[in-house]
C-alpha cells in the first residue's frame, strides 16, 4: 500500500537561500570517547530554535537542515517533501552550505535504495546493499556520483496524518562513513523533527479551516471582527471589511472598533471590556447584543459581542479574545444559481425570479428587473410553489433564505 506523501505549504525552494552562519565552536569528533555528549547543549538549542521556526515557516527548514548538515560534517542535508509515486516527482528542500544545490525535484528517486525501508529508522547504504551493488546502481551512477555523494544516512519520518517525509544526510567519498555515533544522534533528533512536522501540519490545517469559515460567513454576509487581549483588531472577514469601510455608524480607529455616536460607543466599549474580562476569568462564553445607529438613516446595525476563551500561557503577542458579529442588511449576496437548481429542481428562469424575490422585490418589481411579463412571472411562481411546497410568497422567501444554496454564494457587501 502506498503511503500518503508529505506536504508543506508551497514555496520556491529553488530561490531559498542556503547560506547560514553557524556559531564558532568545535564539532563533536567521531573519534571522541563514547562518554562525550553527542551534541553540545548550545548546538542542540540552536537546532531546536530553528526547528520551531520551521514548524510555522516552510522556508525556515533550510536553516534547520543547515545545522544538521554542519554538525554531521556532511555536504548535503535534505528533506524530501513528496516522494515519487508514478508521475509524482519528489520535491526536496536542501541545505548545502553554499555548494551547488541538488535539484528541487528528485527525478531519480524511484531508483533509490531507501524506498520501502522501515519507517522511523536511520539506515545507511551498507545496511541495504554491498559497496559493489551501490556503485553499480542507477541511483548512484546517475544521481549521487554527479553531486559528489557516496555515504548516505536516511530515515523516513511518519507524521500523525500518515504522511511520510524523507530525511537524507550525505557525505562525499573522501569523508568517513557514517558511524554508530552519527546514527545515535540521528535517532535523538528524529522525534523533534517529527514533532515540528506535526506542528506544521496542524497549524496550516487550522488556517485552512479558519479560511473556510471566513469564506462561508462572508457568503452569508455575516461580518466577523476578531479582537485581541487589548481590544485591538486582529482579523476581519470580507463582509466585515465592507461594513467598516462604509464608515456608516461603525469603524476601526487606532486599531479599535468604535461606534459613530458617543452613546452607542460607550455601550460598545463596555461590552468589549466585559467580553475581554470574561475571556480571561470565566469558562463560560459571554454573548451580548447591541444596536448601532447609522448616520445614513438606514436600519441600525445589529452587533453581537462574544468572548473567546483565551490561554494566558500562550506566548503569542496577540491572542483572539473577542468576536464581534455584524450583518449587512442592505447588501446583496446572490446564491449559486447552479446549487439552487440542484436543490429545488428549478429552471434557470425560476431561479432568477426567486433570487429577485429574496432581495425584497415584489413580483411586479422582479418581473421588471428580469425583463419579463408579469403573467410570465406568475407562471414561474406557480411552478416554484409546486416544486418547493411553499404556499405563499413570504414562505417561499423564508424557505429559500434558510437553504444551503447561500453557502455557495458570492460574497457581497
Amino acid at each position: 500500500m502506498s503511503p500518503t506523501y508529505g506536504k508543506l505549504k508551497p514555496i520556491d525552494y529553488a530561490q531559498a537561500s542556503t547560506s547560514f552562519a553557524i556559531k564558532d565552536g568545535p564539532l563533536s569528533a567521531i573519534q571522541s570517547p563514547a562518554t562525550e555528549e553527542l551534541i553540545s547543549a548550545e548546538r542542540f538549542s540552536e537546532f531546536i530554535n530553528h526547528l520551531y521556526d520551521a514548524a510555522s515557516l516552510p522556508e525556515a527548514w533550510v536553516s534547520c537542515l543547515e545545522v544538521i548538515r554542519t554538525h554531521m560534517r556532511s555536504n548535503f542535508a535534505v528533506l524530501i517533501i513528496r516522494q515519487t509515486e508514478g508521475d509524482n516527482i519528489g520535491l526536496v528542500v536542501t541545505a548545502s552550505g553554499g555548494l551547488k544545490d541538488l535539484l528541487t525535484h528528485d527525478v531519480y528517486s524511484e531508483h533509490s535504495p531507501f524506498l520501502g525501508m522501515p519507517k522511523e529508522q536511520f539506515k545507511t547504504i551498507p545496511d541495504l546493499m554491498s559497496e559493489s551493488e551501490w556503485r553499480s546502481s542507477i541511483y548512484y551512477k546517475d544521481w549521487c556520483r554527479v553531486h559528489n555523494i557516496f555515504h548516505v544516512m536516511a530515515a523516513d519520518i511518519v507524521t500523525t496524518d500518515g504522511s511520510v517525509y524523507g530525511l537524507r544526510i550525505t557525505r562525499p567519498e573522501s569523508e568517513p562513513a557514517f558511524s554508530q555515533r552519527d546514527l545515535d544522534l540521528g535517532r535523538m533528533i528524529m522525534p523533534h523533527i517529527r514533532r515540528a512536522l506535526n506542528m506544521h501540519l496542524a497549524l496550516h490545517h487550522d488556517r485552512q479551516v479558519m479560511s473556510l469559515y471566513s469564506s462561508v460567513t462572508a457568503r452569508l454576509m455575516v461580518g466577523v471582527v476578531i479582537l485581541d487581549q487589548n481590544g485591538q483588531l486582529l482579523e476581519s472577514n470580507p463582509a466585515a471589511k465592507g461594513i467598516l469601510d462604509a464608515q456608516d455608524g461603525i469603524r476601526i480607529s487606532g486599531g479599535m472598533l468604535e461606534a459613530e455616536y458617543a452613546s452607542d460607543n460607550r455601550k460598545l466599549q463596555r461590552l468589549i471590556k466585559d467580553a475581554l474580562l470574561s475571556s480571561r476569568t470565566s469558562t463560560s462564553v459571554m454573548t451580548e447584543g447591541i444596536s448601532i445607529a447609522r448616520p445614513s438613516g438606514l436600519l441600525n446595525w445589529g452587533l453581537v459581542v462574544q468572548s473567546i476563551s483565551s490561554d494566558e500561557k500562550a506566548e503569542a503577542k496577540s491572542r483572539p479574545c473577542v468576536a464581534v458579529f455584524m450583518r449587512n442588511t442592505d447588501g446583496k449576496a446572490d446564491p449559486s444559481a447552479h446549487l439552487a437548481q440542484q436543490l429545488f429542481q428549478l429552471t434557470s428562469a425560476e431561479t432568477a425570479l426567486v433570487i429577485q424575490l429574496t432581495h425584497g422585490l415584489t413580483l411586479e418589481e422582479a418581473a421588471k428587473a428580469l425583463g419579463i411579463r408579469l403573467n410570465t412571472a406568475r407562471a414561474h411562481l406557480r411552478s416554484i410553489f409546486s416544486k418547493t411546497g411553499a404556499r405563499r410568497q413570504s414562505e417561499l422567501v423564508r424557505f429559500f433564505l434558510n437553504s444551503a444554496a447561500w453557502l455557495g454564494s458570492r460574497s457581497g457587501t
